[in-house]
């Protein structure tokens, strides 16, 4: 996050910045999310969140109501940042080189 905050910044980009981990994730944001992401690429399995959750709970994460339950509960398995830019479009983690493609 610190890296895409940066980004921002540095190309002025306005932005603003929702923190799930804090505030919490709806499942209509979730739902809308997966309808343009694919839930393999959504749900942060290289995070220690991840690899903590049961085998049971992990299988789950692959059926996508149940990982939006998942997500809900525990939203640092959640890829981070997810960045809407409008028209359904969005990106999904930072990687700068995708990053300058886009017009913010």
């Amino acid at each position: 996050m610190q890296k895409a905050f940066k980004y921002l910044d540095e190309n002025e980009v306005k932005y603003h910045f929702h923190n799930y981990k804090v505030e919490g994730i709806d499942k209509l944001t979730i739902e809308k999310w997966l309808y343009h992401l694919p839930l393999e690429k959504l749900v942060n399995t290289k995070g220690t969140t991840f690899r903590k959750l049961s085998e049971k709970e992990k299988e789950a994460a692959k059926i996508p109501a149940k990982a939006i339950e998942l997500m809900m509960k525990n939203p640092s398995l959640i890829k981070r940042p997810v960045v809407h830019l409008g028209n359904g479009k969005y990106l999904l983690g930072f990687n700068e080189s995708e990053w300058n493609d886009v017009k913010f």
